[in-house]
């Protein structure tokens, strides 16, 4: 979902860029790396695997895919002299209190997946490479499944909609990510070490961005609130998902755009 738009957006920078996925290459077989490295002048790792339940069954490959792979391209990046960019997640935070996240603030993952992500961001960063990474949150886009097709799809069938209301974030662009994105890789100090935040401004409970993507297609789906406890699931999800993105928003082209705005575009574009 990210990579198709990062692609697309580099691509209009000027920049050339290639994409690897699976069956062809993955992130776990060193060999596949190591061939990527040797035409690289940076690597953005898009690569994770983002099954949040699944990974409560499988931490094997949660690990392998967002830990050791991670920690192993950063060592291979180091020997190669390559920087990499890497996409993190706001699944490191225990989604507790109501202020927005700093990336300084500690990290206490909730389940499997938010602690083998972040797992990977310390295993990148001891790793030797020059790196930088970037949480994002709650990403949509037109490539892949996400939170707000599964909203189109069961609003269009007509039925009310129950939208937890206790999960507060902001829905974020993979377009205007890719952007942030190539704003750092491109940028004329080069890319940025540490660890920044991206996310769309603005904050929205799941149930409100429900009813806002619900009223813009005018469906007639009702759409009514719920607490997460009443949608059980092996994995628990962060209840305050805010983003601080201040020092992000330094090293951009542009401000950062209100939630609203970018998907009332993709909205515009999306078949309900």
């Amino acid at each position: 979902m990210l990579g198709t738009d990062l692609v697309a957006v580099l691509a209009g920078r000027g920049a050339a860029a290639e994409a690897y996925d699976l069956p062809g290459f993955d992130v776990r077989n060193p060999r596949h790396v190591q061939q990527a490295l040797r035409r690289a002048g940076a690597v953005i790792n898009c690569a994770a695997y983002t099954d949040v339940d699944g990974a409560e069954s499988d931490p094997g490959t949660a690990y392998g895919v967002n830990a050791q792979a991670v920690g192993e391209l950063g060592r291979l990046a180091a020997s190669a002299g390559v920087p990499v960019l890497h996409v993190s997640t706001d699944y490191v935070f225990d989604g507790g209190g109501y202020r927005p996240w700093r990336e300084d603030d500690p990290a206490a993952p909730l389940g499997v997946y938010g602690a083998s992500k972040l797992e990977g961001e310390r295993q990148l960063a001891s790793s030797g490479c020059r790196f930088c990474i970037v949480r994002l949150q709650w990403t949509y886009g037109a490539a892949g499944n996400n939170f707000i097709r599964k909203i189109l799809e069961r609003a269009s069938a007509g039925r009310p909609l129950r939208v937890v209301d206790d999960q507060v974030g902001s829905p974020t662009s993979t377009r205007e990510a890719a952007r942030a994105l190539a704003d750092l890789l491109l940028g004329p100090g080069g890319l940025p070490g540490g660890v920044f935040h991206f996310a769309a401004a603005g904050f929205a409970s799941r149930f409100e961005v429900a009813r806002f993507v619900v009223g813009e297609k005018g469906l007639g789906a009702e759409v009514l609130p719920c607490s997460s406890r009443e949608f059980p699931a092996p994995a628990r999800r962060p209840g305050n998902s805010r983003f601080d993105c201040r020092k992000i928003s330094r090293l951009l082209g542009e401000p950062i755009r209100p939630w609203q705005e970018p998907l009332r575009r993709y909205l515009e574009n999306v078949q309900a």
